[in-house]
């Protein structure tokens, strides 16, 4: 569907809060603000916080370049850390760390400190991976779900018949939770808090203020709080709708019943922040993912986590490796980000993960300037998963990962802006009601194939997920200026089929550009603009930040 550049331009201009009553490309066509994806909601960077308490793991025992393990140092100057009642940094010196255990950390206002990532820097070698580790009950959910639903990894061909690894998605050796929280809930029987949540009479989807059924002192500016709606209404609930469209019967993969089968699961999940109360009335620091009403109700409750946690200028190394493969992970995993709000991760290069990343039930954070390298095939990058609102900013991944760019369960309005992936780039959109999310200027690089007829093509959009969470996005999710290169399998001028075989519906696709010309078959049919050249807004991210802040671009 192609509309002229002025059009293009009015829409951008009319979604600054996810302007659904003004449809510019077509009835009912809209985009989300995703500007606010970020630290503090995209409004600032980070500082270093004033008067923070300097810890350094050599006052503990820690040496670098030894090769002696520093385990029993580096766990006792995080011990003292978070003993401290003010803000702490965690400073490491240049050279190598030998780390043979998980380095916890539970607090807020915390920094993780090294002198660079490069090769004069500091690194942090694991020489084990966590199925080594005695990690204590920390696996003891995700295992017992995974026996529960005799998740297996079958592949007849490579001789594997193996139960799923409990490190796959989970896990890391830097690893951030609050102590006691659940970041993803997969057995009820775990849940051991009881938060109390106040239902919310209504509200617009892409507004700011929330109306409540009664005031309460309860609520104040600054407080967390986390909005959810439940589909009570079975397979055909209107939140399913509102997810998935009125027309989601016509979807290649149906609903999966984890949407329609438990009325007390939370579909949807917004974890964000109050700027002030007046009354019933409540106003968010950032737009509403849907609407609130009778028919999609939804409850407000207290959110608890953490907030001012850093990690900076350091490398992760594991002992280079073949994955055992998909599933089969060891657990050779980085960061575990989880519980947390306003974290910033800036300048860590990590070599020969299983997975660099993984967040969970974290918000408004930014992940910036993070390379991923080594030989052993990863699972993921830099996951999100179960998060909202976080921004991945100028990730490179130079290893072969399979999910390099993954929007995974729960994902909502987060964004990657400028990764760049060298071998295999995919858009992996994984199911799970991830939806309302945003890559913007990737540099994808692949290798094309003949497809079963024989056109040149390659799976830039290679979804996956469980069925029954599938389709593999909800509405808006957005593709903007995304500009791939063709290493081989097509000769200059030869045009290449780029697919989505089973994505989701109202995917918004501008500016998909190259080296090659390039035609796209994505299901179900997206809107698609700027087809094999630039769009006149670079950065569909920084455009709307510009324009919410109000500063020039």
């Amino acid at each position: 569907m192609r509309q002229s550049c002025f059009a293009l331009i009015v829409l951008v201009f009319s979604t600054m809060q996810f302007t659904s009553a003004k449809p510019i490309l077509g009835k009912g066509v809209v985009l989300p603000d995703f500007s606010y994806a970020g630290y503090q909601f995209g409004e600032r960077e980070w500082e270093r916080p004033n008067n923070a308490k300097v810890f350094l793991v050599e006052d503990f025992g820690a040496v670098a370049d030894d090769d002696i393990d520093d385990s029993a140092a580096f766990l006792a100057c995080l011990r003292a850390a978070h003993a401290h009642e003010g803000a702490v940094i965690v400073k490491l010196s240049k050279g190598r760390y030998r780390i043979s255990e998980i380095l916890p950390i539970s607090r807020s206002d915390f920094s993780l400190q090294g002198t660079g990532m490069g090769v004069d820097g500091t690194e942090l070698y694991f020489a084990r991976p966590l199925r080594m580790v005695n990690s204590g009950a920390r696996f003891a959910e995700i295992t017992e779900y995974l026996q529960s639903e005799n998740k297996m990894q079958v592949e007849p061909e490579n001789n594997v018949n193996l139960p799923f690894s409990p490190y796959s998605w989970t896990g890391g050796f830097i690893w951030i939770q609050r102590d006691g929280s659940r970041p993803f809930p997969y057995l009820d029987h775990f849940n051991k808090e009881k938060t109390e949540s106040l239902p919310i009479t209504r509200a617009e989807r892409g507004a700011l203020r929330l109306y409540m059924s009664a005031a309460s002192e309860r609520w104040m500016p600054g407080q967390r709080v986390r909005i959810q709606w439940r589909n009570r209404q079975g397979q055909g609930g209107k939140l399913i709708d509102e997810i998935y469209g009125t027309e989601r019967q016509s979807l290649v993969s149906k609903v999966g019943s984890r949407l329609w089968e438990d009325p007390n699961r939370a579909v949807v999940t917004q974890i964000t922040e109050i700027a002030r109360v007046k009354g019933k009335q409540i106003w968010l620091r950032d737009p509403l993912l849907h609407p609130i009403n009778a028919d999609l109700p939804a409850q407000l409750s207290a959110w608890q986590g953490l907030s001012n946690v850093s990690l900076r200028d350091f490398a992760v190394r594991f002992p280079s490796g073949k994955s055992f493969g998909h599933h089969l992970e060891e657990g050779y995993n980085a960061v575990y980000l989880s519980d947390t709000m306003h974290a910033w991760i800036d300048s860590l290069r990590i070599i020969d993960a299983d997975s660099a990343v993984l967040t969970y039930n974290s918000a408004a954070s930014t992940i910036s300037n993070v390379i991923t390298e080594g030989q052993r095939k990863a699972h993921y990058s830099v996951h999100l998963g179960n998060v909202h609102g976080v921004l991945v900013r100028d990730l490179q991944v130079h290893n072969s990962v399979l999910h390099p760019l993954s929007f995974n369960t729960f994902c909502t309005r987060s964004v990657y802006l400028r990764a760049q992936v060298w071998q295999q780039g995919v858009i992996d959109q994984h199911a799970g009601v991830n939806q309302q999310n945003l890559v913007d200027q990737a540099r994808l690089y692949m290798h094309a194939r003949p497809n079963e007829q024989g056109q040149i093509s390659y799976p830039l959009w290679d979804g996956s997920g469980a069925g029954y969470w599938q389709p593999g996005h909800g509405r808006y999710n957005t593709h903007w200026n995304i500009q791939v290169q063709v290493l081989s399998g097509a000769d200059s001028g030869s045009e290449v089929l780029l697919t989505g075989l089973d994505e989701g519906p109202d995917a918004r696709i501008v500016g998909v550009h190259g080296n090659r010309p390039f035609a796209i078959r994505y299901r179900p049919a997206p809107v698609v603009e700027s087809l094999n050249r630039v769009p006149k807004i670079p950065s569909l991210y920084e455009w709307q930040r510009a324009q919410r802040l109000n500063k020039s671009l």
